[in-house]
């Protein structure tokens, strides 16, 4: 395993970490044998969130006794600094632990992250946290490149999360930037939320662009550790036959893939265009049905109350079939 310096922070961490979101789906036996396979393998760091459920607790339960072979990565989704100061105590707590590495803005809107920025905002906590010793480094995670565009901006900044994948390279100029200012970049949806079937190729593709710092694949099995792993540290030049094949899934998923670039943005009727179909793929290619529910569930807006006005699609670059994908979305979801 290869080992890096995640940017500003100075944390030297494997080049491939280990993504929370499918631990969801294990018990807690499961997630410890799963967590052992991680650590064999050499890998250091551990991504979760507040959002995902059980995640940091089975995390927190699999590693304790070794928390300091691990660099642990967190994130929340609270914007004011009081929901924040709580999310942070809930964190320590899950992952049994009186510091994590690495805490996370999670998935803000711009104008979300204006607030998180302003007084009485969510990073007065994590700040505050940072001071204590209970919070190491501060990043943030995001779909929009808008947004990733402001991270780059902000001080305080150390990281920054966004899906880097062998459809999804939107994000490649701000990739570049984020080398040149010492920010590490954690590349996120490496097999496009499970629309890439061929992990080894989408691993070694996204291991080969020196601006990854480190790529975080979700994993619950033991097996699919190491196997990712070997992708990662296989150095080898792509082939021709691995572009081949790499052009072939652009050209496949191309006309039925959203980037989640929010071009399509606004809405007539307010509807979170990608947010819909983000949790569509949950619920079609993780397995995770009722996590995938409960966050479409929270939606304003949902697929089913699309007018068909087709302004959204007038402004998508890729010109997907918005329209028909929401419906489908809708069908799926039953709303």
């Amino acid at each position: 395993m290869e080992y890096i310096t995640l940017g500003k922070t100075g944390l030297r961490v494997s080049k491939m970490g280990f993504g929370g979101i499918p631990i969801q789906r294990v018990t807690a036996e499961e997630a410890k044998a799963l967590l052992e396979a991680v650590e064999a393998a050499g890998v250091n760091y551990i991504d979760t969130a507040r959002g995902y459920t059980v995640s940091e607790e089975l995390i927190g339960q699999a590693i304790e006794g070794r928390r300091d072979k691990f660099v642990l990565a967190t994130k929340s989704m609270a914007r004011d600094r009081e929901a924040m100061a709580k999310d942070i105590e809930t964190s320590l707590g899950n992952l049994r632990t009186d510091y994590i590495d690495l805490y996370q803005i999670h998935n803000p809107s711009v104008q979300q992250l204006e607030q998180v920025c302003a007084p009485g905002g969510a990073l007065e906590a994590l700040l505050e946290a940072k001071e204590a010793g209970r919070i190491g480094h501060l990043g943030l995670t995001a779909h929009s490149l808008e947004v990733f565009q402001r991270a780059l901006e902000l001080d305080w900044v150390e990281t920054v999360m966004f899906p880097y994948n062998i459809v999804e390279n939107q994000g490649a100029d701000l990739m570049e930037q984020a080398a040149e200012k010492n920010v590490g970049f954690i590349g996120m949806k490496p097999l496009a939320g499970g629309a890439i079937e061929d992990a080894a190729l989408a691993l070694r593709y996204i291991a080969a662009n020196p601006h990854v710092s480190v790529v975080i694949p979700g994993m619950y099995a033991p097996g699919e550790v190491a196997q990712n792993a070997a992708a990662v540290a296989d150095a080898a030049p792509l082939s021709q036959e691995e572009q081949d094949r790499m052009e072939q899934i652009r050209k496949e998923l191309g006309t039925s893939f959203c980037r989640r670039c929010n071009y399509c943005a606004p809405c007539t009727v307010g509807i979170s265009i990608p947010n819909a179909f983000l949790f569509h793929g949950y619920l079609s290619r993780y397995g995770l049905a009722d996590w995938a529910r409960s966050r479409y569930e929270a939606m304003p807006a949902k697929a089913g109350d699309c007018v068909e006005c087709g302004a959204c699609e007038e402004r998508c670059p890729y010109q997907l079939p918005i329209r028909e994908m929401l419906k489908k979305t809708a069908a799926d979801f039953g709303a």
